[in-house]
């Protein structure tokens, strides 16, 4: 009970936020005119607000103290970027939220019982629910740009992007609800999973910097090819390889994550030049960071195996 509980709170406190997120991004980048559009991003994105502020309310003394300081569920940047989004964008946000995450207390300070069991088994079907809609609505989004019958200035790439991560939640979640437990992927899916969202950030980086950020592109640039590298030598790595990839994917990461945390300090310092949302910088954050406690955990793991 105890580890169904905790893993699907952490779960939703990363993910809930997350799909909360692309949904506010989608509803960010319709014109006017596709009102439907717009309605159903915003109910989406109400939906998810809801499940986040539930989660939350849950969270407090169950969730590990790693998940909680790792950066994945806030950041230093969070509640400062979701005003200024909410300012500049004019779609509500609630702050308060953020405001709790940032209270949340780890370890064992309530009890798991039948009734906790219960409330998160509700949870995880009222998000699953909102979640299976999401995917859809991501797929229709996807097959109307490519069909040339909807504009937004989101790229294809990016809503392709968003309905990976919404289909690794809804694994996570049916998994969780099947089994009372996750089944953790082996390395090399994980590693070929994240390597790919890592390179797919550094290209929309790019993407949406000005052109004239010519040092901030090239660097964007270069950590879109160390992850593509990255890819290929764990798609064809043998056990041997796993631990020394890990490592350089590692090293990789915490380069990244360095890069994204200035990143998000000069668009919050309105010192970069770009067309990027605040809270789009601390999203691609909290993912790098989600990844490196993901990286720094198997590398643990792997030092107490070779000791």
């Amino acid at each position: 009970m105890k580890e169904y509980v905790t893993f699907s709170l952490e779960t939703h406190l990363f993910f809930g936020r997350i799909m909360k997120e692309h949904s506010l991004f989608l509803l960010a980048g319709y014109p006017a005119k596709e009102t439907e559009m717009i309605q159903r991003a915003d109910q989406f994105r109400a939906e998810f607000e809801e499940g986040l502020r539930r989660t939350v309310m849950l969270a407090d003394g169950i969730v590990s103290e790693s998940v909680l300081h790792s950066g994945e569920v806030v950041t230093e940047f969070t509640q400062s970027v979701e005003c200024q989004t909410k300012k500049l964008a004019g779609i509500p946000i609630d702050v308060k939220i953020t405001e709790a995450e940032e209270r949340l207390r780890a370890g064992n300070c309530v009890m798991v019982n039948r009734e906790m069991v219960q409330h998160i088994r509700m949870l995880n079907r009222q998000m699953l629910k909102s979640l299976n809609g999401l995917i859809a609505f991501k797929e229709e989004i996807l097959n109307k740009m490519t069909r040339c019958s909807l504009y937004t200035t989101n790229y294809p790439l990016l809503i392709e992007h968003i309905l990976r991560e919404a289909k690794l939640y809804q694994q996570i979640l049916s998994e969780l609800e099947k089994r009372g437990r996750i089944y953790i992927p082996d390395l090399r899916n994980q590693e070929i999973f994240w390597n790919q969202i890592m390179m797919e950030h550094a290209q929309f980086i790019r993407g949406l910097l000005d052109p004239t950020e010519c040092e901030l592109i090239e660097t964007a640039d270069g950590f879109a090819e160390d992850y593509c590298r990255l890819l290929e030598e764990a798609r064809k790595q043998d056990r041997k390889a796993a631990d020394a990839l890990t490592a350089q994917t590692l090293q990789t990461t915490k380069k990244y994550q360095k890069f994204k945390t200035a990143g998000t300090e000069g668009i919050t310092g309105c010192q970069i030049r770009s067309i990027i949302l605040p809270l789009l910088a601390d999203h691609v954050l909290r993912e790098a960071n989600h990844y490196l406690r993901i990286l720094e955990h198997v590398q643990k793991r792997q030092r107490s195996i070779w000791n």
